[in-house]
């Protein structure tokens, strides 16, 4: 699991897997550089319009959830327990 918080590149995910959290990561990151590539490579991946938009969804809201929280000063857990 801490391999998997500190880089997901180098976890051992599957391939699939590792493209869906590359398309989250760049979403999170820089939603400005999104393309229609971004979603073509899921497709190529085996997901559906459906699980991509799942992707998308649950990637925008852990996002506002975390701006929420961070404009409200709230304090996060440590994930080195």
């Amino acid at each position: 699991m801490k391999q998997f918080v500190k880089d997901y590149k180098t976890a051992p995910v599957s391939e699939q897997d590792r493209i869906m959290l590359d398309y989250a990561a760049k979403l999170s990151r820089e939603p400005w550089n999104m393309e229609e590539a971004d979603v073509q490579s899921l497709r190529k991946a085996g997901f559906s319009d459906v699980a991509i938009l799942d992707i998308a969804h649950v990637t925008g809201y852990y996002a506002y959830v975390n701006r929420l929280a961070d404009g409200l000063g709230v304090e996060l857990e440590s994930l080195e327990s």
